[in-house]
């Protein structure tokens, strides 16, 4: 019985960590397309005379940086 459990447990575990791992980068995924969007927007402002370089500057460097911390996984979808 102690068997049973034990492989019950690391079964439980081992599928936590597997969900946790997806949360994680359905989470990273969110947070690339909201900067896409940001990084849109700023270059619209700036192209339509309501914005400036440097705010698309700063969206692009955000961009730029969570491509370097999460892949560039989140261009695809």
């Amino acid at each position: 019985m102690a068997g049973f459990l034990d492989r019950a447990k690391e079964q439980a575990q081992r599928g936590l960590t597997q969900g946790k791992q997806k949360l994680d980068e359905v989470q990273a995924q969110r947070a690339g397309a909201d900067l896409l969007k940001q990084l849109g927007a700023a270059y619209y402002a700036e192209q339509r005379g309501s914005g400036g370089a440097e705010a698309t500057q700063r969206a692009l460097q955000a961009v730029e940086a969570h491509i370097a911390a999460h892949g560039d996984g989140f261009l695809r979808g």
